[in-house]
C-alpha cells in the first residue's frame, strides 16, 4: 500500500504546470478515495496522491490533488472550508519550487 502511494505522488511530480491543490490536516480515518470523491464535487480529478510513512503505515497527513483545470481548481480553492470525517482540511494551491544552485529547469518538480 505505501508503494503505491509513493508511486502516485512521483507520478504527479512529473506534471509542472498543471492545476494541482495541495492538502494539509488530512485526518488519519481518510485516505486518498476519500479525498478524491470529496473534491469531485469540484471536477474531474486527474491524480490523487496521499503519501505513507514506511514505519507507522499511516499517511502523513498532507496529499496533492490534481484536476483536469485551473477552473477546477479555482472551484476548490473558493470553498470556504473543507470538512472529511470532521476535521477541516487546508487547501492551497500547489507553488512551484524555486530553481535552487546548480539546478535547472529539467529538474524542477511541482512537488
Amino acid at each position: 500500500m505505501a508503494a503505491s502511494a509513493v508511486r502516485g505522488a512521483m507520478a504527479l511530480r512529473g506534471n509542472a504546470g498543471r492545476p494541482v491543490a495541495f492538502v494539509r490536516k488530512i485526518p488519519w480515518t481518510a485516505g486518498s478515495s476519500e479525498l478524491r470523491e470529496h473534491f469531485a464535487q469540484f471536477g474531474h480529478v486527474r491524480k490523487c496522491a496521499v503519501p505513507f510513512d514506511k514505519e507507522t503505515g499511516f499517511h502523513r497527513g498532507m496529499g496533492w490533488i490534481q484536476f483536469s483545470s485551473s477552473e477546477e481548481l479555482q472551484n476548490a480553492l473558493q470553498q470556504d472550508s473543507h470538512v472529511i470525517d470532521g476535521v477541516k482540511l487546508h487547501v492551497q494551491a500547489q507553488r512551484p519550487k524555486m530553481l535552487q544552485g546548480d539546478q535547472t529547469s529539467d529538474e524542477e518538480k511541482d512537488f
